[in-house]
């Protein structure tokens, strides 16, 4: 007598806490086929997903589908290479209850016998949905232990001569993205924190004031080569700085776009400072995974921020007592010249009188 053999059977029900939309998204990824043709699955028709299947084999597709959300069921195949009963043959050893045990079941976790329902009556779970998790956790528990095992370096990978090419994987199938981010100074791809964008506008800065010096000796030569050299420095200031900025919105997750808002008049104002203040994603987003933690040289270069502003501060207050002293002289001098003004015609009063006197 052959090994019985199942089918995986789907009518297009999904189990509870699934959405219709999520279960065809997840059935498409698992196939690896296009949302159009697993739209044909939920046509209300029991179909089968899976033929001629070992119980091994049938167990391991009812657990994948069932975490996809799928409401499948095991059946066995009718036709066999064995001797089956039939009403002009019954099998004399079948119990004489067999005929009743499709409407009986027994509870997965409290064993209860009763007729088959969507809840036990004795512990009241939901059948489907406690098979789901168990079948759910038990994939979780292989998982990890796999992982321990491939991280093993005396572990091998081990292939059994029952493997089968169809059965559903084992290994989470999405992206795998890397730890962090790779930094791309000239792109507009990829994540930058709040530290490493201000060192990268001082780099900036740094390396742009000096190349337009150079463009301004082109002045002495020609106007027209000066004024196309300065152009194309600060043309290239523009797009670096640019895209340094598109990396520091994808930190924060927003998008690249976004940075126009510096022209907006008064948002432009504003819209540097969250830059600068917001933080980024501490995990993966949807531009990619972190950046890598800040250097020692990224540190510092951005507290140097904090020595120039230092150094503004202080020039602002001594370029201000400056010019209030020199416009306190100014008012000094200009009433000195009131007073001599005054004082000059009372004193050329004075010989007049006195002459005035002598003569008398």
């Amino acid at each position: 007598m052959s090994e019985p053999r199942y089918s995986i059977m789907f009518a297009g029900e999904v189990l509870p806490d699934f959405t219709l939309d999520t279960v065809k998204a997840n059935l498409a990824s698992l196939f690896k086929s296009d949302l159009d043709k697993i739209e044909a699955l939920f046509s209300g028709q029991p179909v089968p997903l899976k033929r001629n299947l070992e119980s091994a084999e049938a167990d391991k597709y009812l657990a994948a589908l069932q975490r996809a959300g799928a409401k499948v069921s095991k059946q066995s195949e009718g036709l066999q290479l064995s001797l089956v009963a039939t009403d002009d043959h019954p099998d004399e050893d079948a119990e004489p209850d067999a005929a009743s045990s499709n409407t009986r079941m027994t509870c997965p976790k409290c064993a209860h016998e009763q007729a088959k329902a969507i809840e036990c009556e004795a512990c009241g779970i939901v059948i489907e949905k406690y098979l789901a998790r168990q079948a759910q956790l038990q994939e979780e528990a292989a998982s990890i232990q796999s992982s321990i095992t491939s991280t093993s370096p005396a572990a091998e990978p081990a292939v059994t001569a029952s493997a089968s090419p169809y059965a559903p994987p084992q290994a989470n199938v999405a992206e795998q993205l890397p730890e962090f981010g790779e930094l791309k100074p000239f792109g507009v791809t990829g994540r930058i924190g709040r530290l490493r964008y201000l060192a990268w506008s001082l780099v900036l800065i740094l390396v742009m004031a000096p190349a337009l010096g150079i463009a301004a000796l082109g002045m002495g030569i020609s106007d027209t080569v000066g004024i196309i050299l300065i152009a194309g420095v600060t043309l290239a200031m523009v797009v670096v700085s640019v895209q340094i900025g598109v990396q520091r919105l994808h930190d924060i997750g927003w998008s690249g776009w976004l940075y126009l808002l510096n022209l907006v008049p008064i948002v432009g104002s504003v819209f540097p400072l969250l830059m600068l203040l917001i933080p980024g994603n501490a995990g993966a987003n949807r531009y990619g995974p972190p950046q890598p933690p800040n250097s020692t040289a990224v540190k510092v270069l951005a507290s140097l921020w904090l020595v120039i502003l230092l150094l503004v501060v202080i020039a602002a207050i001594v370029g201000g007592v400056g010019m209030l002293d020199s416009l306190g002289g100014d008012m000094d001098l200009s009433s000195m010249d009131t007073e001599s003004s005054y004082a000059e015609p009372a004193e050329a009063a004075a010989p007049a009188a006195a002459y005035e006197y002598s003569e008398e």
